[in-house]
């Protein structure tokens, strides 16, 4: 009885270790990357902000489907908030998403929001990756890198954009220019890089108009000046050889609505920048709009996943093609998880500052297609202020019947204008 007994019990003992080692191992628990996106929904930059939101859906999707595909245990997921390209609001929302946990931000989308938000962000250490903001680093009241270490932003800077703007100034045969911009680090910061670049090319700036933020009701007093200023001008210049510069959102379109028809100001060329380029807005006052041709430049860049991107944004019935702004959110979206998870695989956590060392060097490989995908806005390299270092710019204007159609393309490499 006890021999049997024995083998009874060995035999049932035997039996349940195999049936233990034939279960399946226990997966490792899924983690959420949760990441804040803090856009323009209500305000001057609704199109790129839209744009932005639509394009990160496509994303969620496409990184989700990727960290299946590679056995990963994760799963992304975005929370978006409206800012309405207010430094305030901005601020309230960057503490409001901190409060919830939130360590990673795409945005905010404005150079104001940028600085506003920067002491907060230093402070908790918070990731915050911009797709468009473009002040010059010192115009954010910065005076070294280390000062910006934790935020980084993919699109090329004003200085970039500035040269762009002075090369067709010079190849259109402006003389004299009159300057309107939005009073924020942005609009300032514009005028002030593009100031020095005109005078020493020549190039008469006969005044400036500056505007409160955020955009007054009633530009009547703004544009009055504008139009003193002018008539000064066209007394010694001919209308083709003067341009208004407009560093100003979307609100540019209520400006030019609210210009008479018999206006000076709609028998010369504006030209608009990456805050008018391609907005719907502009397109609903194209009677004005088409009249000053508002050539407007946009940083303008494309990886070899754009036209899968493109194509699904359009299946999906958000337009005919994301914004250049939304294809930067995008790539920053994909650098941001994959940096999280070799911090956490290095780190067996989340470290701020391991993400900060870690970002340039996965933006690196992401944009050598290291991690099998390839970014939609072509090779993004960063530079010691964390920002994007080189790229083209599209010009674009607006056609007599309500179109955006593209101009030219100021290259970088070239610094001129491949006019279409």
């Amino acid at each position: 009885m006890r021999s049997g007994g024995k083998i009874l019990v060995g035999a049932v003992l035997l039996a349940a270790v195999l049936a233990l080692c034939a279960q399946p191992a226990e997966k490792a628990p899924e983690r959420t990357i949760k990441i804040g996106v803090m856009v323009d929904l209500s305000g001057p930059l609704t199109t790129y902000g839209n744009s932005i939101k639509n394009t990160l859906e496509i994303a969620k999707d496409d990184i989700n489907a990727y960290f299946k595909e590679k056995g990963l245990p994760y799963k992304v997921e975005f929370l978006v908030e409206d800012t309405k390209v207010d430094p305030k609001v901005s601020l309230e929302k960057t503490q409001s998403l901190h409060s919830k946990g939130i360590n990673l931000i795409i945005g905010p989308m404005g150079s104001g929001e940028v600085k506003n938000v920067m002491g907060y962000v230093q402070s908790n250490k918070i990731i915050i990756v911009s797709p468009s903001s473009t002040a010059l680093p010192h115009l954010l009241g910065l005076t070294k890198p280390e000062d910006k270490k934790y935020i980084f932003r993919f699109v090329g800077s004003d200085d970039l954009q500035t040269e762009a703007i002075e090369g067709e100034i010079k190849e259109l045969g402006i003389k004299a220019v009159l300057i309107t911009y939005i009073g924020n680090a942005w609009g300032k910061g514009l005028f002030d890089t593009i100031k020095p670049k005109l005078e020493n090319a020549g190039v008469e700036i006969k005044g400036y108009v500056e505007y409160p933020e955020p955009p007054p009701a009633d530009f009547s007093p703004f544009i009055a000046k504008l139009e003193g200023q002018l008539n000064e001008l066209l007394q010694v210049y001919d209308a083709s050889e003067v341009a208004v510069i407009a560093f100003s959102y979307e609100e540019v379109a209520t400006m030019l609505a609210q210009t008479k028809d018999d206006s000076p100001l709609l028998k010369v060329l504006w030209l608009g920048c990456d805050g008018t380029a391609l907005s719907d807005k502009v397109l609903e006052m194209c009677e004005k709009t088409s009249r000053v041709r508002l050539l407007s430049t946009l940083f303008e860049s494309r990886g070899g996943a754009y036209d899968e991107l493109a194509k699904k944004y359009k299946q999906k019935g958000f337009g005919d093609s994301p914004y250049q702004y939304a294809l930067n959110a995008y790539d920053a979206a994909w650098v941001l998880v994959l940096s999280y998870i070799e911090v956490v695989k290095e780190k067996g956590n989340y470290d701020a500052d391991a993400m900060n060392a870690k970002i340039p060097e996965v933006t690196e490989k992401y944009s050598k297609g290291e991690y099998g995908i390839m970014p939609v806005s072509g090779y993004i390299k960063l530079n010691e202020w964390g920002d994007r270092a080189s790229g083209d710019y599209a010009i674009y204007e607006v056609t007599k019947d309500c179109r955006w159609k593209t101009a030219g393309l100021w290259k970088f490499v070239e610094q001129k204008i491949e006019w279409y």
